[in-house]
């Protein structure tokens, strides 16, 4: 049954994809993000759908009459760079061919994240990709919260097959990175019950991050609690309010979860820790030799012979998104790859000035303040985490972006309308006389 309802969901949403390029991002967003046909047992778990949304999206640019429009912002002149790079470091790389398998699925995304670039202008396109990506993700949150409830926080929490988010620590990252953006949909919708279903929505998703045993998941929830602290008009309360949240999770989780997470500061004794520590000096180890880096396929015995430090008994994948840029594409990748964040940040403290003081922006300014919470949670919790390539963070881009493209046209309109005539009593007198 679950195979004939996600293969039908996908079949009959093909249409409209063709259609309207839009629908088309959203299809393969919820496809690629959720990983539907990985949650079935059948003929739909091996279906190319993510293929299938994918080249719907590709026709639909040729035959769609809707607006498209590609705005050419720094954060992405910088991601066109860096997928450049990669390239360039795909073709020099120890294992070309092998590193080419991986290069296909990252350009794949990107292609993809240039398509919602160009195709999501509208106000209501922009909120329902916001809304898939936290549905995407959210289904995995409220199903992993209560699991977690019902068995005491012993055991992970895991994603689905196959996917970005199969490993407990990448979903737990994914979880946090929709939190904000679960808080912004309760912001503007207008139902009391929809608010409310929201909120246990972000309380059931902050449960399964922590009962995933992330200690990534940790340092970012850190970082978003106290960025969400000082952007609060309401710090005393909001401060206590976070205190409370911290020590309830605390109290209820087992003492498995204190004692790995207490590796964050005795990593000497923890074997993970530690062989983190081995693949980060490999990872520059690497780089400092090699100015394009080693590629995508670099964590084997013959790369690590040469590179890893003493005490490498076997290869290991850097779990870090900076060590594993470095590593693959070197500093200029880093740079790169740094930069594409920064100015993305950059973009909605934009949003955020030129929406300050203006209440019928309000909404929009709270918006870019949770896709900058949402930017801070991923790269904190990315730098124990290999999500480098994650679709998520790269949809966080495309809102931003988006939206002031919005902000602009919309602006432009207002300072275009003609201003209303005020028909005052000298108007009254001049036109009595004549």
């Amino acid at each position: 049954m679950r195979d004939i309802i996600v293969v039908g969901l996908v079949v009959l949403a093909l249409p409209f994809a063709l259609w309207h390029t839009w629908i088309a991002v959203l299809l393969w967003t919820w496809v690629s993000l959720m990983n539907p046909h990985r949650l079935t047992f059948g003929f739909a778990y091996s279906t190319p759908i993510a293929a299938m949304a994918a080249g719907a999206a590709l026709i639909s640019l040729l035959i769609t009459k809707d607006k498209l429009r590609m705005t050419w912002s720094p954060p992405v002149v910088v991601l066109l760079l860096f997928v450049m790079w990669m390239c360039v470091t795909t073709a020099l790389a120890f294992d070309p061919a092998t590193s080419w398998d991986q290069l296909n699925k990252v350009l794949k995304i990107q292609l993809m994240t240039g398509i919602g670039l160009i195709a999501l202008q509208e106000k209501k396109h922009i909120d329902l990709f916001i809304l898939v990506n936290i549905i995407s993700i959210g289904y995995f949150g409220f199903k992993g919260g209560i699991f977690t409830i019902l068995t005491g926080g012993g055991y992970r929490v895991w994603g689905p097959e196959d996917s970005f988010i199969s490993d407990n620590n990448a979903l737990a990252a994914a979880l946090i990175i929709c939190i904000p953006l679960m808080n912004y949909w309760r912001s503007i919708s207008q139902n009391r019950w929809i608010r409310i279903g929201f909120l246990v929505l972000m309380i059931l998703c902050t449960i399964s991050a922590v009962g995933s045993q992330s200690r990534g998941a940790l340092i970012a929830i850190t970082m978003m609690g106290i960025t969400y602290w000082y952007r609060s008009n309401k710090k005393f309360s909001g401060g206590v309010a976070i205190i409370l949240i911290a020590i309830s999770l605390l109290a209820f989780m087992p003492s498995s979860w204190e004692q790995r997470m207490s590796t964050i500061t005795n990593y000497e004794g923890e074997g993970s820790a530690m062989s983190r520590l081995i693949a980060w000096q490999f990872c520059f180890n690497l780089a400092n030799d090699r100015f394009f880096g080693g590629g995508f396929e670099i964590y084997n015995w013959p790369t690590y012979w040469l590179y890893a430090p003493e005490g490498a008994y076997k290869p290991f994948a850097a779990h870090s998104i900076y060590f594993s840029v470095l590593g693959e594409h070197g500093y200029v990748g880093l740079i790169l790859f740094v930069l594409i964040w920064i100015l993305s940040f950059r973009v909605g403290a934009q949003i955020r000035k030129e929406t300050k003081n203006r209440p019928e922006f309000a909404w929009l300014h709270h918006l870019a303040g949770m896709c900058q919470v949402s930017l801070i949670g991923y790269l904190a919790g990315g730098t124990f985490l290999s999500l480098a390539y994650f679709d998520l963070p790269y949809n966080i881009l495309i809102v931003l972006v988006a939206y002031q493209r919005w902000l602009s046209f919309e602006i432009k309109k207002e300072s275009r309308a003609p201003a209303k005539y005020e028909f005052g009593i000298n108007d009254l007198k001049t036109s009595w006389v004549k």
